[in-house]
């Protein structure tokens, strides 16, 4: 069976986000406004799934957090623990690698608020389980918030209750390709971050736990 883990650039499923995709074509023609793919290599043992790409950020540049706050943390924070090469620059064509890391999104395309609905993620959800069975070492996967992390379980096939979110979390799954270890945060966005919600700290301590399990 062939995989499709990723979503046409014209991809018809969501009529609410194709609409907001090309009233945002029309009005910022240089951007993106498509599904944003996957960023990182095939043999990553560690996936990242966040919600959905920002206006302003993945939807602008093509790139998974690329362009917003959440990006600036998320990115600094895979560096600081050895999960890149290069530097980050707000943009695709900064250079920057990633290593032994791949980022993805339970929904790809832009939602209206930032706030996609069931029917949406539903709908997007066959290339986020033909994304993680693509990936032969898979090893990890980090959901980012409870919609992500909730996402990711139904990707996976298991109940909610099965693996219940909570930042700093680590459960073990089934996956197609064997067990993983499915670690949560608190999503890195600008308002988790300016509430105290979730530091710098915090997310930091996510991933030196999840670089002492790939080390392990």
């Amino acid at each position: 069976m062939t995989l499709q883990p990723e979503p046409p650039r014209n991809c018809p499923l969501c009529p609410r986000l194709v609409e907001f995709r090309e009233r945002n074509t029309a009005l910022f023609p240089d951007w993106h406004n498509a599904p944003v793919g996957s960023f990182g290599p095939d043999d990553a043992r560690l996936l990242i799934v966040g919600l959905a790409p920002g206006l302003r950020g993945a939807n602008r540049t093509g790139r998974p957090f690329t362009g917003d706050w959440a990006g600036d943390l998320l990115f600094a924070t895979l560096a600081n623990h050895g999960f890149s090469r290069g530097t980050y620059g707000l943009d695709a064509d900064d250079g920057l690698t990633l290593k032994d890391v791949m980022i993805t999104n339970a929904v790809r395309c832009v939602p209206p608020e930032n706030k996609p609905v069931g029917a949406e993620a539903n709908a997007c959800r066959p290339f986020l389980v033909d994304r993680i069975a693509s990936l032969p070492r898979l090893s990890a996967i980090l959901a980012l918030g409870k919609i992500a992390h909730d996402n990711t379980l139904r990707a996976l096939g298991h109940r909610l209750v099965s693996a219940p979110f909570g930042h700093g979390a680590a459960s073990d799954v089934e996956a197609p390709g064997g067990p993983v270890r499915l670690f949560s945060s608190y999503h890195c966005s600008r308002y988790n971050t300016n509430t105290g919600r979730l530091t710098e700290p915090m997310f930091s301590a996510v991933f030196a736990d999840i670089r002492d399990y790939l080390g392990a």
